[in-house]
């Protein structure tokens, strides 16, 4: 099986990499540094370049996982200039949306295609506690793009999710987060296993939860 991973060099990314590797299946962990291939999910031709480097090989599972959380901490009063949200949607809706489009093509070529899409409960609208203006509004944008891509996508057989990987202790989710890498990864792990045609378009939790869009 042929796994391709965006934002995989480091956190959620670099830890689903290991994970898949550890069992024999064949990753390539794209970043904009550090990764198997060099991907900036921001440039269309970056995008074009890696699904050109596939040549007419099929991807199993997409899992984009790509993603910025530039507004941390910032202030009503003072703070989210227009350029962090540009920089932020860039990344978390329209990378996505850049990389799944460039590489449907080899996705059809699957068996049983899947794309797994990393968001966050932050975007919920059930979830709405103030603050991360940026980073709420982008993963509500791309847990909606999720849900709406899996419409279209299902004539052509490939299944999409939308998953939140609970607050993981990583350099974006700190020290003080609930769960550690090792226990979201398995998880997440678990529910890409699960993706299905029968299940396209849900948003899940990393242990299995149906979670309010």
């Amino acid at each position: 099986m042929t796994i391709v991973i965006t934002g995989a060099n480091r956190g959620i990314g670099a830890g689903l990499a290991e994970a898949y590797r550890a069992r024999g299946e064949a990753v390539i962990a794209a970043a904009r540094s550090g990764g198997d291939v060099t991907l900036d999910v921001t440039d269309p031709a970056s995008v074009a370049a890696l699904a050109d480097g596939l040549g007419d090989r099929a991807v199993e599972l997409l899992i984009c996982n790509a993603g910025v959380y530039a507004d941390k901490g910032e202030r009503l009063a003072d703070g989210f200039a227009p350029e962090m949200w540009a920089e932020t949607f860039a990344v978390n809706v329209t990378g996505v949306f850049l990389t799944v489009q460039a590489l449907v093509p080899h996705l059809a070529r699957a068996a049983a295609p899947r794309i797994a899409i990393v968001s966050s409960q932050m975007g919920s609208n059930m979830r709405a506690n103030g603050g991360s203006y940026i980073y709420r509004a982008s993963k509500a944008a791309a847990t909606n793009l999720g849900r709406n891509l899996a419409r279209d996508l299902a004539p052509r057989g490939i299944a999409v999710g939308i998953y939140h990987p609970g607050w993981v202790r990583t350099d974006m989710g700190g020290s003080d987060a609930d769960i550690a890498l090792e226990e979201s990864v398995a998880g997440l792990v678990a529910r890409f296993d699960a993706l299905s045609l029968e299940t396209t378009g849900a948003f899940l939790t990393w242990d299995g939860r149906e979670h309010p869009y």
